[in-house]
């Protein structure tokens, strides 16, 4: 899925890319009268002119934005579910692990955690039984990660409200096809920064 993704990004930044967003959900809404459904208020998108560039630092900057509004949603998620023995960071661990069976310094790698927040974070997990350690069959020094049952149960609830999201955000096949080279960009990005961090240089 990430190789077409990515094939994808070669073939259409050749080619003019015009945001088609026009739509935002704000942060709040009114509460709405009884007995009736309330519309979210449309929220008018300011896109940049081909003129205006766009820096680094404000891709960052909404990049973080865009992830601490995605916990503050999980952290919404859970409070309707009745959940309170688990954050929103601890979420993304758990889905980050998955299905698979990992070490502790592969799940380090994968979601780029600091590893001091990543021994409590995962502590916390093990001690609420959301996740199994178990010792490496080739290393016993070696930790393997995996989730429990409890785990995988709210994972997929948590995946079934993400597609939920995925469906606002992505309505029709113009816009999966503008999500998909939102996300190779984003990779392009990781990977100019990553090499730039490994050997100096951005090239």
């Amino acid at each position: 899925m990430t190789q077409k993704i990515e094939q994808t990004l070669v073939e259409d930044t050749r080619t003019e890319f015009a945001v088609r967003w026009s739509e935002l959900i704000p942060a709040s809404f009114p509460e709405p009268v009884s007995g009736e459904q309330s519309e979210p208020e449309v929220a008018e998108v300011q896109i940049p002119t081909p003129s205006e560039t766009i820096t680094h630092l404000e891709l960052v900057r909404v990049i973080e934005r865009v992830h601490r509004r995605y916990c503050d949603l999980l952290r919404v998620e859970l409070t309707r579910l009745g959940i309170d023995d688990i954050s929103p960071a601890q979420v993304m661990l758990l889905l980050t692990i998955g299905d698979e069976e990992l070490s502790v310094r592969d799940l380090l790698e994968r979601g780029h955690y600091l590893g001091s927040n990543a021994s409590y974070n995962l502590k916390q997990l093990l001690e609420a039984n959301y996740i199994l350690r178990t010792a490496s069959a080739r290393d016993r020094r070696s930790a393997r990660l995996r989730l429990d049952a409890k785990g995988r149960h709210l994972c997929e609830m948590i995946r079934g409200v993400d597609e939920n999201y995925h469906r606002q955000v992505a309505r029709d096949a113009d816009e999966e096809r503008e999500l998909c080279i939102a996300y190779a960009m984003l990779r392009r990005m990781e990977f100019v920064w990553t090499n730039a961090l490994r050997y100096g240089t951005a090239a």
